[in-house]
This record gives structure tokens, C-alpha cells and sequence, in this order.
């Protein structure tokens, strides 16, 4: 089975939603090609993919990184740890506690609290950290305003079951409170993890759409045999 994708609102505002079944769709993580130069654009990537005979069908940027294009945070992607969980406390999006890691595993799809990862004892073959959470068990984050005049496009993934994940972009600018209360109101997740703002891109062939903003670091997809 594809990607599914739908369309809902928001206080008004339109989203894409792509559900993805875990157990059909295998989701992959790419960060650099075999020269180890960061991918940066989903063009790259699937160049790349294309030359072993492989087609990108689904793509979103998958978290936040630093200017040399290295994640942020926790980066594991076919079962082998490329980056470190990162607990710091900082100033920015991803520093807002609690933060998260999504992350599919021999049980399924499922988002954890930062420093609950550690703790996992479960194969994980695939985890991208990033932050704030929007929801955590059901809430809304603490620090998020519902009358927030930071208004971004954003783009985040939602995990109702271990089964299946929700990724979703906005197509227009909206705020924390607005995108997280999507997630639950509207997707019904009970734990949903931001992956950003401004950049938020999604590349689907069946939409016939490939976002370019500006350049990348992480990037989830799932490709086709050709």
C-alpha cells in the first residue's frame, strides 16, 4: 500500500497529510550520499537513489542540524547510530523541553520523551531526534501560546499506533498551539514531535511535488524499485 495522502484545516489553514503504514512502507533515513556530501535537496537524493535503480516516492525533511548539515540531536538510520542523543539545554526550537526522538523499532513506530531513549531496550532501526514535542500523552506542550503571533510553516509527524505514522506539513503559516492541537483534535495522535519551520519541504511523486526551499540536513523517505 502507498502513501496516503488527505487534506484537512485548521483554525482555517490548510495541511497535507501523509499516513504511512510502517509495516508496508518501510521509511528510511538519508543524510549523505556514499562521498559523504550532505544530500541537501530531495533532487540529490533521488539522483542518487535513481542510479541504484531505486525511485524516491515519498520525502520530508526529517529534523534540525547544524550548519555543516549533522543533525542536532539522535540520528540512527538502518539500525546504526550516526549521531548522539543530544540533552543539552539551549536556546532554540529543538532545546525546548521536553523534546523527542521518533523513531520505528522491531515493535513498531512510536515517539519518546528525549531522556526516556536511553532507557528503550527494543532493536531501534531507525530514530531522528528533534523538539519541542507537541504532544506528549495527550497534552499540548506548556509553553505554548494559543494566541502566539510566531507564525511559521511547519511540518511534524504524529504516531496514532505502532502501525501507522502521520507526517504532516502546513501550507500556511500557523502557530505551535494551532499545529499541535491539529495533531490532536484532527489526527487523533496521542504524541506528536515538531521537525520544523520555514524550511518544511515534502517531495511526493503522486502529488507531483518536489519542494525546494532551501538546502536540508536529515530527510525521511521511502522509495519504489523502479
Amino acid at each position: 500500500m502507498a502513501v496516503e495522502y488527505s487534506e484537512a484545516l485548521i483554525a482555517g489553514k490548510r495541511i497535507i497529510v501523509c499516513r504511512v503504514n510502517v509495516r508496508q512502507e518501510p521509511l528510511q533515513l538519508y543524510l549523505r550520499d556514499d562521498k559523504g556530501e550532505p544530500f541537501k535537496c530531495f533532487k540529490r537524493l533521488s539522483d542518487s537513489l535513481d542510479s541504484q535503480g531505486k525511485k524516491l516516492s515519498f520525502a520530508m525533511n526529517a529534523g534540525m542540524y547544524h550548519g555543516d548539515f549533522s543533525p542536532v540531536g539522535l540520528f540512527v538510520s538502518d539500525g546504526k547510530q550516526l549521531a548522539p542523543l543530544n540533552l543539552a539545554n539551549a536556546e532554540g526550537n529543538f532545546f525546548l523541553k521536553p523534546n523527542g526522538v521518533f523513531l520505528i523499532s522491531d515493535k513498531g513506530a512510536r515517539i519518546v520523551e528525549s531522556s526516556e531513549y536511553p532507557k528503550l531496550r527494543e532493536r531501534v532501526q531507525l530514530a531522528t531526534q528533534s523538539g519541542p514535542l507537541l504532544l506528549r500523552a495527550g497534552k499540548i506542550h506548556p509553553a505554548f501560546n494559543p494566541d502566539s503571533k510566531s507564525r511559521l510553516y511547519r511540518n511534524g509527524v504524529g504516531v496514532p499506533s505502532p502501525d501507522i505514522v502521520l507526517f504532516a506539513i502546513s501550507e500556511a503559516p500557523m502557530n505551535f498551539h494551532e499545529f499541535a492541537t491539529f495533531f490532536r483534535d484532527v489526527l487523533h495522535c496521542p504524541d506528536a514531535l515538531f521537525l520544523d519551520g520555514t524550511i518544511s519541504s515534502l517531495h511526493s511523486t503522486k502529488l507531483k511535488r518536489s519542494d525546494f526551499k532551501m538546502d536540508l540536513g536529515p530527510i525521511i523517505g521511502i522509495t519504489e524499485s523502479k
